[in-house]
């Protein structure tokens, strides 16, 4: 599958895995429901690869590595999303994700030694611009109290755990592990880790039996992390954190437009200004390496 599919598989899907969210909070802890869907997407990925005879060997240090990715991509950076998305607006929310792209190239830099391309930089910073134009009534209406910043901490820490993650997906390609077995065993860490704190912090481990959930879930662990994750996993090889880092400023105009079908939501000069520069930091970003 070239760039450009595996790059809107990203953007569509994790676009539309918000409806999914939302009908996971309420009943289930979100440690729980987190929990559950990695470890669907753990046994779905690894029930393939058996299937396929896939070697699912690996020394030590490879384990090591899937840990700490698993630990910082499937796991605690979603405990500090939905924990922030308890007290800040989803449009903040998506505000402040959207800096990945910006952590990918300076942690890129830091640990992988990845030039810094400034174009990637310049595109990406006027996206983020144009990210805030879109969401600004929502971001607006955001009133600054110790609430407020702790969500923002968490959001921000999140965001940091997950452009960390991204970076350690870097040294498991050169080492010529399959994407798959890396996110299978990634998620299946953070689910276990997941359920570990949960049972450490006195949350019960339940579940929701009611199909809105169990839909919900299953969607959340086929399309929003098996698929998702394996099209996001394998542009970072292709193209480097930064530049598929990108798709993170574009999903949540997909969630605009879906809100805009099922809940009536009101375009606004700054939205449409706003969507604008986003397709203008998306095609810098773009030119500085050619989809393939």
């Amino acid at each position: 599958m070239n760039n450009a599919l595996l790059y809107g598989l990203c953007v569509l899907i994790w676009g539309s895995t918000w409806i999914g969210i939302k009908y996971q909070l309420g009943v289930v802890d979100p440690m729980a429901s987190i929990g559950h869907r990695f470890a669907l997407s753990a046994v779905l990925i690894f029930a393939w690869l058996l299937l396929r005879g896939t070697a699912l060997r690996y020394p030590l240090r490879d384990h090591g590595l899937m840990l700490a990715q698993g630990l910082c991509l499937f796991c605690i950076n979603y405990y500090f999303v939905y924990h922030a998305e308890l007290v800040l607006t989803s449009g903040l929310v998506a505000v402040v994700f959207s800096n990945i792209m910006l952590f990918n190239v300076i942690n890129g830099a830091l640990f992988m030694g990845t030039p810094v391309n400034k174009l990637v930089v310049l595109g990406g910073l006027i996206g983020l611009v144009g990210i805030v134009l879109v969401f600004w009534p929502e971001l607006a209406g955001t009133s600054m109290n110790d609430a407020t910043s702790t969500a923002l901490l968490y959001c921000l820490a999140g965001t940091f755990l997950a452009s960390v993650g991204n970076i350690l997906s870097q040294p498991m390609r050169t080492r010529q592990i399959p994407v798959l077995v890396c996110n299978g065993y990634g998620m299946a860490y953070g689910a276990i880790a997941m359920y570990g704190f949960a049972l450490l912090a006195g949350i019960p481990i339940t579940i929701d039996t009611s199909a809105v959930y169990l839909v919900s879930l299953l969607y959340l662990a086929v399309f929003g992390s098996i698929i998702a994750f394996w099209a996001y996993i394998t542009l970072i090889a292709r193209m480097g954190a930064d530049r598929a880092g990108y798709a993170n400023l574009l999903f949540p105009l997909v969630a605009l437009l879906i809100s805009t079908a099922v809940e009536d939501y009101q375009w606004t000069g700054l939205a449409l200004l706003g969507m604008g520069l986003l397709m203008l930091g998306n095609w810098l970003v773009m030119r500085s390496e050619r989809l393939q």
